[in-house]
């Protein structure tokens, strides 16, 4: 490499990176009369949301918060499960994320009975822990469902566990996937929740 080549950190490089798109063709959330963002119309042109005055790509979804954005990568209201990919730093200390994700989406879906969600966190970038009352609420929502949190870094999953997030959310172990972009939606979800049974019967 040229010395005088500049490595680009993270942050420099955010607004290249996108949501996971190959699933577009089975599920549109701006398609969706059930979905937050039925309707929402996309300029790829434009970059207009920033992450601590960092551009990130327009296809995320903004639910509120300074930091923590998501897109909607599938819903099945037949079989209660939604996929929902994370981008961004989740801070719940400063911005209270928690609060933002639990009013503006879980409650949101709630009222259509999804009760299994898979939170892929491979784009969070830190995560600033505060109480666990909206994790705990959420957990008890769902009643017979779960939450899995996949291939979120190994630092974020530690600080989550400081915080006792785990107690509430599936993360970690056999839940690392490196290979869940080749599988349909569908496959996901059984996989995940083959993963999930196997933990609580042990």
């Amino acid at each position: 490499m040229d010395p005088s080549e500049k490595s680009l950190t993270t942050s420099e490089t955010m607004h290249l990176i996108e949501p996971y798109y190959r699933w577009l063709h089975l599920y549109d959330p701006a398609l969706d009369a059930q979905s937050p963002f039925f309707g929402k119309e996309y300029n790829y042109d434009l970059y207009s949301e920033t992450i601590y005055g960092y551009y990130i790509h327009p296809a995320w979804d903004n639910i509120g918060s300074e930091t923590l954005y998501i897109k909607l990568l599938f819903v099945d209201y037949q079989q209660g499960f939604v996929i929902i990919e994370l981008m961004g730093e989740w801070n719940d200390a400063v911005h209270n994320d928690i609060m933002h994700f639990k009013r503006n989406i879980v409650d949101f879906f709630n009222k259509f009975n999804i009760t299994k969600y898979i939170l892929i966190g491979e784009n969070v970038l830190n995560f600033h822990g505060s109480d666990d009352c909206y994790y705990e609420e959420w957990f008890e929502d769902i009643e017979d469902g779960w939450i899995a949190a996949i291939n979120f870094p190994e630092h974020i999953l530690q600080e989550q566990q400081n915080y006792n997030i785990d107690s509430y959310i599936n993360m970690g172990g056999t839940l690392t996937l490196e290979k869940w972009r080749p599988l349909p939606p569908l496959k996901l979800y059984q996989l995940i929740e083959t993963l999930i049974t196997r933990r609580l019967e042990l």
